[in-house]
């Protein structure tokens, strides 16, 4: 049986104070660009639209016909107040990193070839982002919303477990990166099946093209940020530098969420004139 032995307080990463103080003034920067972006998203879109939640209910024991269940709905989530949220957690966490504490431990684990705040972050903020592109495509059922946000987070977790037992100038252990792979392909899948199957139905009416288009922009973000890991763990190009790979976590995490929020908004959340 092979034994993994990590020393969690041993630096792998040389970075220069004036390399870590760049750094702080650029997430500083970025939280102040999710802030304004989420703000804008709660000021300026109408806040009365919702995506509405369901149960099903089959009255009857199992093997019921569904045409004799009742669909009932409990409650919806405001798409502006939704699109906000994801929008102020990143925010948060740039903050909490550019604070006197939180940079001093995010200088500590950036030494240590890691960011557990990040990880942190996404399994919370990604986590509702997926969700919400589950309600926009009409995946309404509570339990399958519950379970597609958990099944991300355990992909985002996956990417911390990555980190923790891996160092950049060591040798590699793929296994938590493949199954965070495996785990991530669960809630495209679900949002896939769901349009596919809808499609064949005669009569259904289709998601708007905004919503592919969504699917589309958002998915290939989602992959980019593990398409990161793994040139970092391969060393590739710029990617030897464990550096480089963590600000182009901070710009995919900050174009991915403006590019699922400001489509959301030009679609669904500007007032009827």
């Amino acid at each position: 049986m092979t034994t993994l032995s990590v020393d969690f307080d041993a630096p792998t990463v040389e970075i220069s104070e004036d390399r870590l103080r760049k750094l702080r003034s650029f997430n500083a920067l970025m939280g102040a660009l999710h802030f304004v972006s989420g703000t804008l998203m709660v000021t300026l879109g109408d806040t009365s639209v919702e995506l509405a939640t369901s149960t099903f209910n089959i009255n009857g024991p199992p093997g019921t016909a569904l045409a004799d269940g009742t669909l009932n709905e409990v409650g919806g989530l405001p798409i502006a107040l939704g699109t906000a949220a994801f929008m102020y957690l990143s925010a948060l966490f740039h903050f909490v990193i550019a604070a006197p504490g939180g940079f001093r431990f995010y200088s500590s684990e950036l030494r240590r070839g890691r960011n557990r705040l990040r990880w942190v972050e996404y399994s919370l903020s990604a986590s509702l982002m997926i969700v919400l592109i589950a309600l926009i495509t009409g995946i309404t059922d509570i339990a399958a919303l519950i379970a597609i946000a958990f099944v991300n987070a355990s992909m985002i977790l996956f990417g911390w477990l990555m980190e923790m037992v891996n160092t950049p100038d060591g040798d590699r252990w793929w296994t938590p990166f493949w199954f965070g792979c495996i785990a991530g392909i669960g809630p495209w899948a679900a949002i896939a099946a769901y349009l596919v199957i809808n499609a064949g139905v005669d009569g259904a009416e289709q998601p708007p093209t905004f919503v592919y288009g969504i699917i589309v922009t958002i998915f290939i973000f989602f992959n980019s940020f593990a398409l990161n890991q793994w040139l970092q763990y391969q060393g590739i190009g710029k990617w030897k530098d464990y550096v480089f790979g963590e600000t182009v976590y901070i710009v995919l995490s900050l174009l991915a969420k403006s590019a699922l929020a400001w489509q959301i908004f030009a679609n669904t959340l500007i007032p009827d004139a």
